[in-house]
């Protein structure tokens, strides 16, 4: 997994959307953008891709693509239209963008197995093509839009020590349970 940070302005998202696939499909990649302001942290993307992977490996997927079960999976949502929610929109906004080339294992020849996917480096740049750079997972967070989202409330957190990315992490993990 590799994620491209940036700024994009979006006119159209379904355009948008079509040049990620475009860009995924002609990698090997699944292409999958967020609104930033949603994204609680690097381990909300990397645990969003793990989850979604497997559950492809095990052929227990929401979706039939690997890049909405990753959305699926970030927005700790079952239906795709709540999750598009975390998705990107028209206008200038700070974006996420996760490459991931898959989980694919295949015998190296040393019994280890080696990961098999597509070309992410190829992907990342042709995503930089789309977005501005620019640092958006170190940028300070609105919290409370985070909460909102994920349904995290004062109780919760006054009940736990754990930061708030770790609680949205929790949220990701759950959907696989909740199936």
């Amino acid at each position: 997994m590799i994620v491209a940070e940036g700024v994009a302005d979006v006119a159209d998202v379904d355009d948008f959307v079509a040049e990620l696939d475009a860009i995924g499909e002609a990698c090997g990649c699944a292409v999958t953008a967020f609104d930033a302001r949603y994204v609680a942290g690097r381990r909300h993307l990397e645990a969003a891709v793990d989850r979604a992977n497997r559950a492809f490996a095990r052929d227990d997927a929401i979706a039939d693509d690997r890049g909405i079960e990753i959305l699926l999976y970030a927005a700790g949502r079952r239906q795709i239209q709540q999750a598009l929610e975390m998705g990107v929109s028209e206008g200038r906004w700070p974006v996420v963008v996760v490459v991931d080339g898959g989980t694919a294992i295949a015998n190296d020849g040393d019994g280890t197995g080696a990961r098999a996917g597509g070309d992410e480096a190829e992907a990342v740049d042709r995503v930089y093509d789309l977005i501005e750079p620019a640092d958006v997972l170190g940028a300070e967070r609105d919290e409370g839009l985070i909460r909102e989202f994920f349904g995290i409330t004062e109780t919760e957190l006054g009940a736990t020590d754990a930061s708030l990315e770790t609680l949205v992490v929790e949220r990701v993990s759950l959907l696989a349970i909740d199936k």
